[in-house]
């Protein structure tokens, strides 16, 4: 359990102002992505089938939730960690054109997370997908799309500081693009952490490009799993990944905030290379992998944009549990109300 109490902190809002100001941050944000990335708002699942290869591992450790389906001769369900590889399915039933894509509310438990003043055992965001052409699996169609996406963030940080002018804009016009190697080569004695940290303090707004591949000095920025976003595709001067994160600084907690983890996903060449870069060549062999090499999914970009955390940022609240109701550690509640923090 890590916290970070910011000094003589006050929640600007109250509880029922709170709860009224996450409904406008929602509806307008959403409805805004959607716009701009020319998405339709489909239905996800909150459990797929185990062994499928559906379900995501994000980086490799964490334990889905599962349990027995009794009409089913108990066969296992896992609660989704994440929709990566569901939306691609998704994408392919619904026969959906280049150009356009879906998004959905994806809801999660993940009950190997350590709980912060960012990090809670339930996971709300918005899922999103586009489908591609391989022409557009480069590095300035994702920058085209990472900008598209902070203006929405732009626009809804204006539109909450209209309807709350104690709320004031903080977010730069413009979002700096950076590649983790770039940060690796100019802060060479501090963690990936760090790195972001310094930069997003200096940038206010930053997309940080190649997550999850080994850089020259054999660092990995931050964990993904080899088979939905690409990380290990050349792109320029040496540096690897069509994939990244979207990471703003945070006044109130005095720290790098990271909002969207996404990026073009893996074609069949990338998946591969990727498994047998990790040791996970056996994955070939399940459903959803079968059908990316044969061709029966469509090339697309993706990712996840958190909800909470949004909220969050644009509420200028110190703890994710101002936002969603949760479950905390005893000694967590505590401590937040001897500091001004009131956990829903």
């Amino acid at each position: 359990m890590k916290l970070f109490f910011p000094d003589n902190y006050k929640s600007i809002l109250n509880v029922n102002q709170t709860e009224q100001a996450i409904k406008l941050i929602k509806d307008f944000f959403q409805l805004n992505l959607a716009a701009e990335l020319r998405l339709r708002r489909v239905t996800a699942p909150l459990f797929v089938k185990k062994g499928t290869g559906i379900n995501d591992d994000l980086n490799g450790v964490e334990r889905p939730v599962s349990f027995p389906m009794k009409e089913m001769n108990d066969q296992v369900a896992e609660i989704v960690q994440s929709l990566a590889k569901w939306k691609r399915l998704a994408l392919a039933d619904l026969e959906m054109q280049e150009g356009y894509g879906l998004y959905t509310d994806m809801n999660a438990i993940r009950p190997d997370e350590e709980l912060t003043n960012i990090h809670s055992l339930y996971v709300d965001q918005w899922d999103w997908e586009r489908v591609i052409s391989k022409e557009e699996r480069n590095l300035d169609f994702l920058k085209k799309i990472v900008r598209k996406i902070y203006s929405v963030l732009v626009n809804t940080e204006f539109y909450m500081s209209d309807n709350y002018p104690e709320i004031k804009p903080e977010l730069p016009e413009e979002i700096t693009f950076l590649h983790s190697e770039e940060l690796a080569e100019q802060y060479p004695d501090l963690t990936p952490f760090e790195r972001e940290a310094r930069a997003a303090k200096k940038y206010g707004a930053i997309f940080v490009i190649g997550i999850g591949g080994q850089m020259p000095n054999g660092e990995i920025h931050d964990g993904r799993a080899p088979d939905y976003d690409d990380w290990n595709t050349l792109t320029v001067n040496g540096y690897r990944g069509l994939n990244g994160d979207l990471i703003l600084w945070n006044d109130v907690l005095n720290r790098a905030f990271e909002i969207s983890s996404m990026g073009i996903r893996v074609d069949s060449n990338a998946m591969l290379e990727q498994l047998k870069i990790r040791g996970m060549e056996e994955r070939k062999e399940l459903m959803w992998h079968k059908m990316l090499l044969n061709g029966e999914l469509p090339l697309t970009i993706g990712g996840g944009i958190g909800q909470s955390r949004l909220c969050m940022y644009f509420l200028r609240k110190a703890h994710i549990g101002e936002i969603q109701s949760s479950i905390w550690p005893d000694e967590m509640i505590e401590k937040c109300k001897a500091n001004g923090i009131h956990l829903l």
